[in-house]
C-alpha cells in the first residue's frame, strides 16, 4: 500500500490525499466492472436456458401456503416449494417475457399485483398473506417444471374469473389462487416402472395401479430375491397393461434398456433389502442393493432424460429413535439419524436421490413410511411371523422386553398413499406415510394370541435383543393428509384380514422355517432362484419377461440332477466334493427333500472357475465337502504336503472369499481331529473340547492344515464350520465308514472318542444352512464311544461270529506314519440348537445297527 502511494506521489507529482483518492476510485471501478461482468454472464446463461429477460435470481415463486396449528384460520406461513410458477401476459408472451424480480412472501409483509401494461403483469411488491389482492387482466397461469418446460396451463375461468369483469370483480386471496393452481396440476403418468414389485408393499401398489388405471402401462422389475414371490402379482398377470421383467436394479445396461424401450416416464422405486436383523449379519449386501442399486437407477434417469417422476421409497427408520415422551412425530424436515445398517443405507440412498434432484434437476419425490402389514408379507417380519408361529402352536419370540413401540399401517392403505403421492405429490418434497396409533411389540403378540384364542402368557417367549433396537418411531403425517389421504383400515380389522389370508395360504412362501427363528439370517438369494409356486406362472430362465396375457406354462431346462426336483423350494445348493462320501450323501438328501442342487465343476484353488460355477448355478448356499484326507488315509498327506495345502487351506479360503463377495453362506465340513486328550480334558472325564478352544493336536500334517484354515476362516462372517469326527453311516458297505474300517483291521486301539453319525447329522447340516447359522460347531453326537463298544455292537447286531483284538497306542505308532487324534468334543451348543439330537450310542443303535439288523434278517 505504501509503495503504491509512493509511486503515485513520485511519478505523477500527486499529494498524499490525491493519491489515496485516486487509489479508492480505481478499486471501486474494478469492483463495478466485475459485478457487471458477472451479471452479464449470468444473464447469458439464463438466455441459454430460455429465461430471456427474467431476473435469474428469482424467476420462480417458491412459496407453499398452509394452515398451521395453533394459529387463526386465516393466518398463513411460508414453506419452501420446488414447483415453479410463472405468470404470462395474454398475447406477447413468446415475444416479450420480461418479468421483474419475484420476491418470496414473508409472514407479515404486504404488497399488491400491478401491471405495467396488458402484456406483462409483474409482481411489484408482496401482499399481506391472506389479504385480498387485485388481479390484472391476463390470460392464465402456466406451471413450469425444474427444466423450464411448461407442464400445466390454467385459464382465467378456471379461477372463476372472466376476461370481461376481471378488473371489477377479480378479487381473491393469493392463497386461493395458488391452491387452485396446484389442485389443477395433478400428475398423469403413462409408463411406470415399479422396482421390487414381486415383494410385499410394491405388489399391492402394482396390482392397485394395474386394476385402477388401465391406460397406464405398468412394468415391474424384480430379481426375485428370497422375500419376493411371483404369486404376489397373480392379480395383474393377465392384464394387457402389465409386464414383468426379471432382473436386478444394479444392472445398468438392463435399467437403461428398459427405460428406453418401454418409454418409461415414471419410476416408483421400492426394491431394497429391508430386514434389520439381516443387516446386522450381512451389511455389505444392504449397501449393494439399497445404495448402489438406487445410484444405478438415478444415473439411468439422468442419461435418458425422460423421467417426469422418480418416487423413492424410504423408511421411518432414517429418523432414528423418537423420544419416548415426544408428543409430536418426526416431520419431513427432521434430521436423519439412522441407528442400524439397514436404515443407514436407506438414508444414504436418500442423499443420492436429493443430490440428483438438485444437481441434475431430476423430478424426485421421497416417501418415509411406518411399518406395514397385511397379506403377501414374507414371514421374517413381526406380524406374519407371529401369525404362522401361532398357527403351528409354537412360541412367539419377542426381542428384549417387548416394550419397543411401533406404528402399523395396513397394506391397502399404504398402496392408496402411494397412489396419492404419484398423482398429487410435489416434486422435491418428502412425504411421511404414517399413523399416530402406536403399539408395543408385546401388545401385537397379545392381540394375535387373542384372535387365535391362545393364552399369551404361555406362548410369548422373551429372547435376546438385537444389537441395537430403536425404542420408538413416530411420524407426523399431516403433510400427506393435506393431499387427501387418510388411514381407513383400523388395526383390528386389518389384523383379522391378515390372519385369514395366512390361514388360507399357509404354504404361500414354501419352507420358511429359517425365517421363523427369533433372529433369522436370511441370505440374499440371487434372482435366478424363483419361487414359482402353485398358481404362479413359470417362465423360461433365459427370458426376462413375464408376459401379461400368456397362459402357457414354461419350465426351464434344468441340470440333470434337478430334473425331478419341484421348483417349490426357495433354496438351491451348490455342492463341492461330488466324488467324496459326504458330498455324495448331501446330493441324495437334497433330492429327497426336493431341494435343487448342482455339484461344482471348478477346483477350489481356481478362483475363476468358482466364480463361473456361482454365476451359472445361482445358488442360495454353498456346501464345501471337498478336501484332502489322504489315500487311503491321512498318512498320504505326510508325503504330499503341497497338494494338501493347496486344497485344504488355499482352496477352502478361496471358496469362502468368493462366497462372501457374492453374499453366500458357505457350510464347510471341517474336522474335529485337531484336539487330543490333555490335562484339562482327560480321557473318560466327560469334559469335552468346546468350539472356542484352541487346537492342541499337531501329530499329522492333515490336522495341521485343518487347524490352520479353521483359524483363518474365523475372519469370514459367511462361514459355518462343522467339525466332523470319525464319520459313521448306515451304509456298512462303504469303505470310508469308520465301522467298516475298524471291522477290517487286525487290531484296534480301544480309546473313547466323539463321532459323527451322518444319517442323523447331515440332514441337520441342511437345516443349519436354512437357518443361516454361522461360526464353528462341534458336529458330533453328544458323548463318546470306544472302538471296542462299537465292535461289540457290530457283533451283536450284524455278525455274532465276529472277533477282534486290541493293541496299544505305542504298538499302533509302529505301523502308521502320522499320529492319530483322540478326543471328546463338547456338543452342547449343537444340542441346544437341535434338542432332538441323540447321544452317540443311541444314534448308533437307532440309525446304524438296527436298520442293518433288519436288512440282514
Amino acid at each position: 500500500m505504501e509503495s503504491i502511494l509512493w509511486n503515485l506521489e513520485d511519478k505523477w507529482n500527486l499529494s498524499t490525499q490525491e493519491s489515496i483518492a485516486f487509489f479508492i476510485c480505481t478499486c471501486s471501478l474494478i469492483i463495478v466492472i466485475c459485478l457487471v461482468t458477472a451479471f452479464l454472464k449470468r444473464r447469458a446463461a439464463n438466455r441459454r436456458k430460455g429465461l430471456v429477460g427474467q431476473d435469474p435470481c428469482s424467476a420462480d415463486i417458491d412459496v407453499e401456503w398452509s394452515e398451521p396449528k395453533l394459529l387463526s384460520s386465516n393466518t398463513l406461513v411460508k414453506k419452501v416449494l420446488t414447483s415453479t410458477v410463472r405468470w404470462s401476459g395474454p398475447s406477447k408472451w413468446e415475444e416479450n417475457r420480461s418479468t421483474e424480480r419475484v420476491s418470496p412472501l414473508l409472514e407479515g409483509e404486504s404488497g399488491q399485483w400491478h401491471s405495467h401494461n396488458s402484456d406483462s403483469p409483474v409482481w411489484q411488491r408482496p401482499i399481506l398473506m391472506g389479504e385480498k389482492c387485485e388481479l390484472p387482466r391476463f390470460s392464465g397461469l402456466i406451471l413450469y417444471d425444474e427444466r423450464g418446460i411448461p407442464v400445466h396451463h390454467v385459464d382465467n375461468d378456471q379461477f372463476g374469473v372472466n376476461q370481461e369483469n376481471v378488473d371489477v370483480v377479480g378479487r381473491t386471496t393469493l392463497k386461493d389462487l395458488l391452491l387452485s393452481c396446484f389442485k389443477m396440476s395433478t400428475y398423469t403418468p403413462k409408463n411406470i416402472l415399479i422396482t421390487g414389485a414381486a415383494g410385499f408393499i410394491a405388489c399391492h401398489v402394482a396390482n392397485r395401479l394395474v386394476r385402477s388405471y388401465p391406460d397406464y402401462k405398468i412394468v415391474v422389475l424384480d430379481k426375485l430375491d428370497y422375500c419376493s414371490n411371483l404369486k404376489n402379482l397373480i392379480p395383474s398377470r393377465s392384464s394387457p397393461n402389465f409386464k414383468f421383467v426379471k432382473g436386478d436394479i444394479a444392472s445398468a445396461d438392463l435399467v437403461n434398456y428398459l427405460l428406453i424401450t418401454e418409454s418409461i416416464d415414471t419410476i416408483m422405486h421400492f426394491a431394497a433389502q429391508t430386514h434389520v436383523d439381516n443387516s446386522f449379519g450381512n451389511s455389505f449386501e444392504f449397501t449393494k442393493n439399497n445404495i448402489y442399486g438406487t445410484h444405478v437407477l438415478l444415473e439411468a434417469c439422468k442419461v435418458t432424460g425422460q423421467i417426469r417422476r422418480f418416487i423413492h421409497v424410504s423408511t421411518d427408520e432414517v429418523y432414528g429413535e423418537t423420544d419416548e415422551d415426544a408428543a409430536v412425530g418426526n416431520h419431513e424436515a427432521s434430521q436423519l439419524l439412522p441407528t442400524n445398517p439397514y436404515s443407514a443405507t436407506k438414508a444414504g440412498a436418500e442423499m443420492l436421490v436429493m443430490a440428483y434432484g438438485r444437481s441434475y434437476g431430476l423430478p424426485v419425490i421421497t416417501t418415509r413410511g411406518n411399518n406395514v402389514y397385511g397379506p403377501n408379507q414374507f414371514p421374517e417380519k413381526l406380524i406374519p411371523k407371529f401369525i404362522l408361529l401361532a398357527m403351528r402352536g409354537k412360541p412367539l419370540p419377542i426381542h428384549g422386553d417387548g416394550c419397543n413401540v411401533r406404528s402399523y399401517l395396513y397394506c391397502e392403505d399404504v398402496a392408496e398413499a402411494f397412489e396419492v403421492v404419484l398423482h398429487k405429490g410435489e416434486v422435491g418434497h418428502v412425504y411421511n406415510i404414517g399413523t399416530t396409533k402406536e403399539r408395543r411389540v408385546i401388545d401385537v403378540a397379545q392381540d394375535i394370541c387373542k384372535l387365535f384364542n391362545i393364552d399369551s402368557d404361555k406362548v410369548i417367549q422373551f429372547v435376546e435383543n438385537r444389537p441395537f433396537n430403536d425404542q420408538r418411531y413416530f411420524l407426523d403425517d399431516q403433510k400427506l393428509k393435506n393431499l387427501g389421504w387418510s388411514e381407513t383400515t383400523m388395526w383390528e380389522e386389518g389384523l383379522k384380514k391378515t390372519i385369514e389370508w395366512y390361514k388360507n395360504n399357509p404354504d404361500w412362501w414354501g419352507d420358511v422355517s429359517g425365517a421363523l427363528l427369533p433372529h433369522p439370517r436370511m441370505l440374499m438369494i440371487p434372482g435366478d432362484v424363483e419361487r414359482n409356486l402353485d398358481g404362479a406362472q413359470k417362465y423360461d430362465s433365459g427370458s426376462t419377461e413375464f408376459p401379461g396375457k400368456s397362459n402357457e406354462t414354461k419350465t426351464a431346462a434344468p441340470a440333470s440332477k434337478t430334473s425331478n426336483v419341484p421348483q417349490k423350494s426357495p433354496f438351491k445348493f451348490l455342492i463341492y466334493g461330488r466324488t467324496g462320501w459326504i458330498g455324495g450323501v448331501l446330493g441324495k438328501l437334497c433330492e429327497k427333500q426336493g431341494i435343487p442342487y448342482e455339484y461344482g465343476r471348478g477346483r477350489l484353488e481356481d478362483r475363476s472357475k468358482l466364480l463361473a460355477d456361482i454365476n451359472s448355478v445361482k445358488p442360495t448356499h454353498v456346501f464345501n465337502a471337498a478336501g484332502v484326507t489322504g489315500r487311503p488315509n491321512v498318512d498320504w498327506c505326510e508325503s504330499h504336503k503341497p497338494e494338501t495345502i493347496r486344497t485344504n487351506v488355499a482352496g477352502t479360503l478361496n471358496l469362502a472369499d468368493v462366497c462372501r463377495e457374492n453374499g453366500l453362506l458357505m457350510v464347510n465340513f471341517a474336522t474335529g481331529c485337531i484336539f487330543e486328550y490333555d490335562a484339562a480334558h482327560p480321557e473318560g472325564s466327560g469334559i469335552g473340547f468346546k468350539e472356542e478352544d484352541t487346537p492342541n493336536f499337531a501329530g499329522s500334517f492333515y490336522s495341521k492344515t485343518k487347524a490352520m484354515v479353521e483359524d483363518l476362516l474365523k475372519n469370514y462372517d459367511n462361514v459355518c464350520t462343522l467339525r466332523v469326527r470319525m464319520p459313521i453311516s448306515s451304509d456298512l458297505g462303504n469303505p470310508r465308514n469308520f465301522i467298516t474300517k475298524i471291522s477290517r483291521y487286525n487290531k484296534v486301539v480301544n480309546i473313547p472318542n466323539s463321532m459323527t453319525i451322518l444319517d442323523e447329522l447331515l440332514p441337520i447340516s441342511i437345516e443349519m444352512a436354512k437357518r443361516n447359522l454361522r461360526g464353528i460347531w462341534n458336529f458330533t453326537n453328544p458323548g463318546v464311544v470306544s472302538h471296542n463298544e462299537i465292535l461289540e455292537m457290530y457283533k451283536k447286531y450284524i455278525d455274532p461270529a465276529f472277533t477282534y483284538a486290541n493293541f496299544t497306542v505305542e504298538e499302533q505308532a509302529k505301523v502308521i506314519v502320522a499320529a492319530r487324534s483322540n478326543n471328546e468334543m463338547d456338543a452342547s451348543k449343537l444340542k441346544k440348537e437341535f434338542p432332538e439330537l441323540l447321544s452317540i450310542k443311541e444314534s448308533l443303535i437307532k440309525n446304524v445297527f438296527e436298520p442293518n439288523k433288519k436288512t440282514s434278517s
